[in-house]
């Protein structure tokens, strides 16, 4: 594969699960979060996200760093460690939430709600910075 290949192999592999995810969650801003299969089905969705991200940038470091673009690699492994401190930590704020609301706590909702537009705003940011990077990863070594 071309370098050029490769680079494009990679920003697939990181556009689509961020693409989708730009897609998916806004839909979960027309139902209140007070419902717990709700809250429960946009926790999961989250994981999800965290977990395809984890996994597209590892494949996405390991295609770099074996087409010999350390710089690439890096700012994809970047992104990848990212995914996995930003999970336990996100996941642990949503969980706590979560709990607040089965115990009661009649703001938990909107705290959830917080958190889930701050989710989107951070995928927002990752799908600008990735489309950014576009052209300056795409140009042959």
């Amino acid at each position: 594969m071309t370098p050029d290949g490769v680079a494009v192999a990679v920003m697939i592999i990181l556009l689509f699960p961020t693409g989708y995810f730009t897609l998916a969650s806004p839909a979960f801003l027309l139902v209140k979060l007070d419902i717990a299969p709700v809250a429960q089905l946009l926790r999961g969705m989250f994981n999800a996200h965290f977990l395809v991200m984890r996994v597209a940038g590892i494949i996405g470091t390991i295609a770099f760093l074996l087409d010999g673009r350390l710089v690439a690699a890096a700012g994809v492994g970047l992104l990848a460690a990212l995914a996995i401190w930003g999970r336990r930590r996100f996941l642990q704020r949503m969980d706590d939430q979560l709990s607040a609301t089965e115990a009661g706590d009649t703001e938990a909702p909107r705290r959830l709600r917080r958190l889930h537009w701050s989710g989107m705003l951070a995928n927002a940011v990752l799908l600008a910075v990735l489309l950014a990077s576009i052209p300056y990863i795409a140009v042959s070594a």
